[in-house]
């Protein structure tokens, strides 16, 4: 992990903690990676990682390339890359990621968006007007008929 070279271990090198004696309020810009072992209430946002340990709590939004929960989150999670609700994490809010783990014994309340924007709005509408044009072109035909 320390003196690590390769894929992640730059942002490792900018990792920023908040100690579990700590509390933290207002608003973090992180530019590498952050650990909460704390308390954090408030937004955080431009991190590549963020991870909230087993006895972290985070009342705010996240947002980041990947986070990890094992702590509480109470707020929304947006990541670029992957959301991960471990055993022990709790997460109440809407998540938006293209990855979502949520492991066996882990808490999540809310919506969740995965994909891309484009996408699923469009074949939804597409699928569900289709169904209704037919459904109403059956309707008046079976209610003209005289037998």
């Amino acid at each position: 992990m320390f003196g690590e070279k390769g894929g992640r271990g730059d942002a490792r090198e900018g990792m920023t903690l908040i100690s579990e004696d700590a509390f933290f309020h207002g608003s973090l810009v992180v530019k590498g990676s952050l650990r909460i072992e704390g308390a954090f209430e408030g937004d955080i946002s431009d991190a590549v990682d963020v991870e909230v340990g087993a006895k972290g709590r985070v009342i705010g939004n996240l947002a980041a390339e990947t986070v990890v929960v094992a702590g509480e989150v109470v707020g929304d999670i947006v990541a670029s890359r992957s959301i991960e609700i471990l055993a022990s994490g709790r997460v109440t809010g809407d998540v938006r990621t293209p990855k979502l783990k949520i492991d066996e014994g882990a808490f999540y309340e809310g919506s969740c968006a995965m994909g891309s924007d484009e996408d699923k709005p469009r074949r939804r509408r597409s699928r569900a007007e289709g169904a209704d044009t037919k459904a109403d072109a059956a309707q008046p035909a079976d209610a003209v008929s005289p037998n």
